[in-house]
């Protein structure tokens, strides 16, 4: 948590800087992970030019270049372990298949007395809190069903 608090503060430049100066209106930043929506290709390379530009000179922060990703929405654009498309969010996969093998093996802790029924369901609570920010209603069936 307090990686979390430290990157909102250190950040908030980054922030203010993307919407006061650059005055991006689709701008959204959860730590150090940020999307940014824009018109057309050129506009967006030349944001990224101009916030790898401030971060280096400002913060002493570079951007990871493999991590800039520019392609259509209606692709699905990749952000905190989801795929946020124009009308609906679905689980990344890779979060799904992570999430599947954690709740199998506190189950199976379950079924070996290593962890109380208490702390399975909080657990089983918090995924069944992730799905409901996407359209997860087969997946929550599916770890009905596992359980």
């Amino acid at each position: 948590m307090t990686s979390q608090l430290f990157a909102n503060i250190y950040l908030n430049e980054l922030d203010q800087f993307v919407k006061r100066k650059l005055k991006i209106r689709y701008y959204l930043r959860y730590c150090d992970d940020f999307v940014i929506l824009g018109e057309t290709k050129e506009y967006l390379s030349e944001l990224v030019y101009l916030i790898d530009k401030f971060l280096k000179q400002k913060l002493k922060l570079t951007l990871h270049s493999d991590k800039i990703i520019m392609k259509k929405y209606h692709q699905g654009i990749d952000f905190l372990g989801y795929v946020v498309l124009p009308h609906y969010r679905a689980l990344r996969i890779k979060t799904k298949r992570r999430m599947f093998k954690k709740i199998k093996k506190k189950h199976q802790d379950l079924e070996a007395n290593l962890i109380s029924k208490k702390s399975f369901n909080q657990s089983l609570q918090s995924y069944f809190g992730v799905l409901k920010h996407c359209q997860g209603h087969k997946i929550k069936k599916k770890i009905e069903e596992i359980i």
